[in-house]
């Protein structure tokens, strides 16, 4: 008479512990849908960029990477045809909700809107950013505030 009850009880027990299992994976699934937007980051709003250089036809080209460099280097994410750019003049890089411009060291440095880009400086739609002769003028979805270096001082 035994055998038959711890039979009885050792399938309960399996039952009960599929079912616990079973009410943590659903939790689990519950709270990863309830936070999956944290968790996946905001997403990157597009930014398109149109190169305008001297005696060529604008070209344009959105991108929605977190990250885009310019420069003369033909592996640039927009390569710039222009002698007096650096092979990697500056970078376009989205965080803290923001499009962001540096410049990577170049040799004649990265003008934005006429000042020089000295530090981390936010973009806005119709902002214009000079590499050498090679103008890349920014078109983003919604206007944001006016270029503001990250630190609260201003441009030159």
């Amino acid at each position: 008479m035994t055998g038959p009850i711890v039979l009885v009880l050792r399938l309960l027990a399996a039952a009960a512990l599929y079912a616990f299992l079973g009410l943590m994976m659903w939790m689990i699934w519950q709270e990863l849908r309830r936070t999956e937007g944290s968790i996946m980051g905001p997403a990157v709003p597009a930014i398109r960029l149109e190169l305008r250089a001297k005696g060529e036809q604008p070209m344009a080209r959105t991108f929605t990477q977190t990250e885009i460099i310019l420069g003369r280097d033909p592996l640039s994410d927009v390569p710039l045809g222009d002698e007096a750019a650096s092979a990697r003049h500056a970078r376009l890089s989205f965080h803290d909700g923001q499009w962001w411009i540096d410049d990577l060291g170049s040799t004649n440095g990265t003008r934005l809107n006429r000042g020089r880009v000295l530090r981390s400086t936010v973009l806005t739609n119709g902002d214009e950013i000079k590499c050498g002769s090679a103008r890349v003028v920014v078109g983003l979805p919604e206007d944001g505030p006016r270029s503001v270096p990250r630190d609260g001082g201003q441009d030159e």
